[in-house]
């Protein structure tokens, strides 16, 4: 199971037995800690920082562990911060100041100069943060008694996003072809991608793929059908272009375990080998927690792989999306979102027909797909772009709705969201922020997880939502 450390400053300045209180209340904070995370992460109590050098030996066992996704530290007295710099160099994992004290209360009556010095996170919290703030190491505050529910919900927070980030450093996209010809926004610097968020951005041809699905047998095929059959509902007689899609699952499922493949994008203008753009093989794969991204974007591929791990064990649903059409009747202007195909499963309000239909595009064969109308509910939609220099993530709080009407003769998934703070502004500022057509919706997620991956990981953020103006499209968008 994942972890997190918790490093606990002072100094030996204090003597003995002020140091054994520091671990005994820092052990008993930890005890705490895991009862209220279990399920969700393990913490675990390192050395007290006395010095510089166990400050690096911390650090370093955190940075090494495979296990460890983040650390957690707090000064209980004060703990000279020229001490920590060393450490801190050595960490490249998330970290959490946790500004706390072990005692809520003051004792009035009996508080004397030896609880000052013991307990003085004020002091020393101080000094750390200006140190953290000096060397620019990205890192969130937790402020508060560490037994109050909002801080324990920002620190089971951070270990989400931790965990996250972990899944982000252990990416490995395969592209099916190369970015779809003449879309600008999906393609972007690869190279960048791994150096920052460590995305492993690999180029596989189709081949590959068409070879495994060829060799499928009668017996994983009829396999995955029954699997078809429990989970969804069969409205078609075109049973064969349907094990046509069970087949590209499967040898998917065999090429990701090959490499180790955690996200990856296909592209209908590259499908050679293949009779059918892969719709419920794309969609049942994204159920399951595999990122996706159409026409070669590979951004969206990884940053779904990464939100969906991040939404792990939360209520709600969390993939890939397109932009795609508005109803634009004044004051209730509502989207459509959708794609040819690859919505995930996990958005369906009910469970999902497989129906077969022509796509219109791409000139292959009529493919099999999952049809269903969305869930609904308060959600975010996230892109990631590249601008040159940096990337930027824009983030906007939607609310997904139930379709007005229905849609008989439309053959796909189909989610439908409101803007915020109304579509006049919430659009407009997505389209002055630069924001792709491509992106992830979730109603398990909210801005504040992302606001934490973007400080953590260094990235820019633009939000939107009920609190955007008209005057923050003049000031932050033109």
């Amino acid at each position: 199971m994942e972890k997190l450390y918790f490093i606990v400053g002072s100094q030996d300045l204090y003597g003995e037995e002020c140091l054994k209180q520091v671990a005994a209340d820092a052990a008993e904070m930890v005890s705490f800690l895991n009862e209220k995370l279990e399920g969700t992460i393990a913490v675990e109590l390192l050395p007290t920082v006395e010095t510089s050098a166990v400050c690096v030996q911390d650090m370093r066992k955190a940075q090494m562990d495979d296990e460890c996704v983040g650390v957690i530290t707090w000064m209980h007295t004060f703990s000279p911060a020229k001490m920590w710099i060393k450490g801190l160099q050595e960490l490249r994992k998330p970290l959490l100041h946790l500004h706390t004290q072990a005692n809520e209360k003051l004792p009035y009556a009996t508080i004397d100069m030896d609880f000052m010095n013991l307990n003085q996170s004020a002091h020393g919290d101080r000094e750390y943060g200006y140190i953290l703030a000096r060397m620019g190491v990205p890192h969130e505050v937790a402020a508060g008694f560490y037994q109050q529910n909002s801080v324990v919900e920002k620190i089971c927070r951070f270990a989400n996003v931790a965990k996250a980030i972990a899944q982000s450093h252990n990416t490995r996209i395969a592209t099916f072809g190369n970015n779809m010809r003449d879309v600008a926004v999906t393609d972007g610097n690869r190279l960048e991608c791994e150096i920052k968020y460590g995305w492993e951005v690999k180029y596989y041809g189709i081949g590959e793929l068409a070879d495994l699905v060829a060799a499928v047998t009668r017996e994983e095929l009829d396999q995955k059908m029954a699997e078809y059959a429990e989970k969804y509902t069969m409205a078609t007689d075109n049973v064969e272009a349907v094990r046509e899609q069970a087949k590209y699952e499967i040898g998917l499922e065999k090429f990701i375990r090959k490499y180790g493949i955690t996200a990856f994008t296909d592209t209908f203008q590259d499908l050679h080998g293949l009779r059918q753009l892969p719709g419920i093989a794309a969609q049942n794969l994204m159920a399951k927690g595999i990122g996706f991204g159409p026409e070669g974007d590979y951004k969206i591929s990884a940053l779904s792989s990464v939100l969906m791990k991040m939404a792990e064990g939360r209520d709600g649903a969390t993939g890939f999306i397109e932009d795609y059409t508005y109803d634009l009747t004044p004051g209730q202007e509502l989207e459509l979102a959708s794609h040819m195909l690859e919505v995930p499963a996990s958005f369906a309000a009910t469970k999902p027909e497989i129906q077969v239909h022509p796509l219109g595009i791409g000139g292959k064969e009529d493919p099999a797909r999952l049809v269903f109308d969305g869930v609904t509910g308060d959600g975010i939609q996230v892109t990631l772009i590249d601008m040159g220099d940096h990337f930027r993530i824009v983030c906007a709080d939607i609310e997904l709705v139930k379709q007005p009407e229905p849609m008989p003769n439309l053959p796909v998934a189909r989610i439908m969201y409101r803007h915020k703070p109304n579509f006049e502004i919430g659009t407009a500022a997505w389209c002055y922020a630069g924001g792709a057509h491509h992106a992830v919706v979730s109603t398990a997620l909210t801005r504040t997880d992302i606001a934490m991956f973007a400080r953590l990981t260094g990235t820019e953020l633009i939000t939107i939502g009920e609190d955007t103006t008209e005057a923050d499209l003049q000031k932050f968008f033109m």
